[in-house]
């Protein structure tokens, strides 16, 4: 009698920060960055169009409601975004300053991967390089290729067929190549339209099938519990300290309530589960969920390691191979604990693989040897799979296709491995010989560990949610919002009342401004100042929906002001007490004074990176300059070789 498979469940999460900072009732231009569109584009629909190919995979695709909402508002209530715009306004009307900004940032993806690979768009890229003139010609040919790079490679050769019954081909403009009208680059972007109209019918068919599972995230994606009660942050990296106490479990709730139910009106079903943002639990909300009818939730294995009273054991299969049950008495769901290293892997590793077919040979093989061969009984053990399934494709040459298909036809057929939703998994499936496991029948974990599924790098060893909280600039942050969120209470404005508020502080209590805040984790491209600009002005949005004039303390800026320099972009000038920030291609350090060599300070340089774009490098921020120096000048020691000595003045 042959053993039963271990059940695989894969989840990937798909999510966008709220980037519409302007909430006055005009959609165009109103949103600030083009992600949403431009992942819609290349990963949204094809993500879960390729599962369709193996029809014994089936996965768990979470959509957080935030990322809904900015699709709807392009596709059915006109908005666009300010990249966008300049697309389309013709090419001999635009400023010298937003030429400057297409040159700029129409060249935000992956270099090797998705710009390198087309001769015409490397062109350009070179043009950029060698600092050259770019030609009205050259910006128009550069709109249309920053907008067709971020399209499935398939679509590339030959028309996509969507699910609406709708034709996407961009064929044509592939071959032309060069000299591009701005006929073409209304085409372009028309094309991207269709993809945007097809995500949520593809996903809607795909569940009523019975091969995805759509699983949901507390609405604006906070980290539930910090908006429940800041004082139970585990933070543990030098000089971090809790910020003034920020405690409003009615948000956390509500979060959780306003995602359930708005999953309900566009599925016509309630979710059963929730991936909650950045896999953020802890006891103090772990009844909560329950509260909204869910049936599971995930987060990381880290957080069940240090879980309980003695914490769990984690390495071993048997102990994390399985779904345990979190919670308080009766307010209880199952939780699922990812397998961080091989999530991980996917997100972070196996993009540097010379041969897909072996990278997934290799992660099938952990599979099975670590797990599928080793746990006593397989039917009762599911191994979880977890991770972001839209910012490692630009990592991967073919946008992951190959990879990720790789893994699908092994799994399509694999004597060892079924591949289940989470609910299934606990509802059990007969015909493909998954047994029930009620959540009753699990193992209680009390209390559940106050964490996400991150690890900060310089901490102390185990997860937690430093990336949030605990650096001057996150809890500047959270305590204004805390000064705004008490204004709103003390107003005694009610979400019947005035909803427009409500919604404004629900949006600012998103994780993504306050993972931007501090120096945790730097953007090549200075977007860090974007994200606090978008922050305030959620918090404005606030006074405004209680009709009222926002104080002036939300127009001053939680980020540090910022000067980038680039061997591509070289700045020519820095003002007094901002921080000049040096890019490089690979780590070194950067050797720099403002007064005499004899003065010298020395500046690693740190990985950098956009997720959103797949750009990569390197950074040293030069600390704030000070008033009276005249020059900045420095010298880029780089493990692949130096850049010479560089000046750049201070303005005063």
């Amino acid at each position: 009698m042959s053993k039963p498979r271990l059940p695989i469940a894969i989840l990937w999460h798909q999510h966008q920060p709220m980037y519409r900072a302007r909430q006055d009732g005009d959609p165009r231009g109103s949103y600030m960055l083009p992600w949403v569109r431009l992942h819609a584009v290349r990963d949204y629909y094809a993500m879960a169009a390729m599962v369709q190919d193996y029809p014994n995979v089936h996965v768990t695709i979470n959509l957080v409601p935030s990322l809904i909402v900015q699709l709807e508002d392009y596709t059915d209530r006109g908005a666009t975004d300010a990249w966008q715009e300049l697309a389309l306004k013709p090419t001999s009307e635009l400023t010298d300053a937003e030429r400057d900004f297409i040159i700029a940032r129409f060249f935000d993806a992956s270099w090797e991967n998705e710009i390198t690979i087309h001769p015409a768009y490397s062109r350009l890229l070179n043009i950029r390089r060698a600092r050259g003139t770019f030609t009205d010609e050259d910006i128009t040919d550069l709109k249309v290729w920053f907008n067709l790079a971020w399209f499935p490679t398939d679509a590339h050769h030959e028309p996509m067929e969507l699910v609406t019954g709708e034709t996407v081909d961009i064929s044509r403009l592939v071959k032309k190549a060069v000299r591009f009208s701005q006929d073409d680059v209304k085409h372009v972007l028309d094309e991207q339209y269709k993809i945007m109209r097809a995500v949520l019918p593809l996903h809607r068919q795909m569940m009523e099938a019975g091969q995805l599972e759509i699983s949901v995230t507390p609405f604006y994606h906070p980290i539930l519990p910090l908006v429940a009660d800041t004082d139970f942050a585990t933070i543990d990296a030098p000089g971090c300290s809790l910020p003034e106490r920020f405690s409003h479990p009615e948000d956390a709730a509500a979060q959780i309530q306003k995602a359930v139910a708005f999953y309900e009106e566009k599925f016509g079903r309630a979710p059963r589960g929730m991936w909650p943002s950045e896999g953020s639990v802890g006891q103090h909300v772990a009844g909560l969920f329950a509260d909204a009818g869910l049936s599971w939730v995930a987060t990381d294995q880290g957080v069940l390691a240090r879980s309980g009273k003695w914490g769990y054991q984690v390495e071993d299969p048997e102990v994390l191979a399985q779904p345990y049950r979190i919670g308080e008495d009766e307010r209880e769901v199952a939780a699922f604990f990812r397998h961080t290293k091989l999530s991980d892997d996917i997100g972070f590793t196996m993009q540097g693989y010379a041969d897909y077919d072996r990278a997934a040979d290799d992660f099938l093989m952990w599979v099975r040897h670590g797990y599928a061969d080793t746990v006593e009984d397989r039917s009762e053990r599911v191994l979880s799979i977890i991770l972001d399934g839209e910012n490692a494709w630009g990592s991967y040459r073919n946008r992951g296709t190959a990879f990720l298909r790789g893994i699908y036809a092994r799994l399509n057929d694999d004597p060892d491995l079924v591949a289940v939703t989470f609910s299934e998994y606990l509802d059990g499936n007969r015909r493909r010989g998954v047994k029930p496991h009620p959540t009753a029948g699990l193992e209680a974990v009390r209390p559940l560990f106050c964490a996400s599924w991150i690890d900060e790098m310089g901490s102390a060893d185990g997860n937690d949610l430093n990336i949030w909280v605990g650096s001057p600039q996150e809890n500047r942050a959270w305590e204004l919002l805390g000064r705004v969120r008490a204004h709103l209470a003390a107003s005694e404005a009610t979400p019947t009342t005035h909803p427009e508020a409500y919604e404004a502080i629900y949006r600012a209590e998103g994780s993504d401004w306050f993972w931007w805040f501090g120096d945790d984790f730097v953007q090549p491209t200075g977007g860090e100042l974007m994200f606090d600009h978008i922050f305030r002005a959620h918090l404005k949005d606030v006074y405004r929906g209680l009709g009222e004039e926002p104080p002036a303390e939300l127009d001053e800026p939680i980020a540090d002001d910022i000067v980038i320099w680039s061997a591509e972009d070289p700045a020519a000038s820095v003002r007094a007490g901002q921080i000049l920030r040096v890019m490089a291609g690979s780590a070194g350090t950067v050797e720099w004074t403002t007064d005499d060599w004899m003065n010298s300070k020395k500046t690693s340089l740190v990985p950098a990176g956009d997720v959103m774009s797949n750009q990569i490098g390197y950074a040293a921020g030069l600390t704030p300059i000070p008033a009276e120096a005249s020059t900045v000048r420095f010298r880029v020691h780089l493990d692949t070789g130096d850049i010479d000595e560089q000046a750049v003045s201070v303005a005063p």
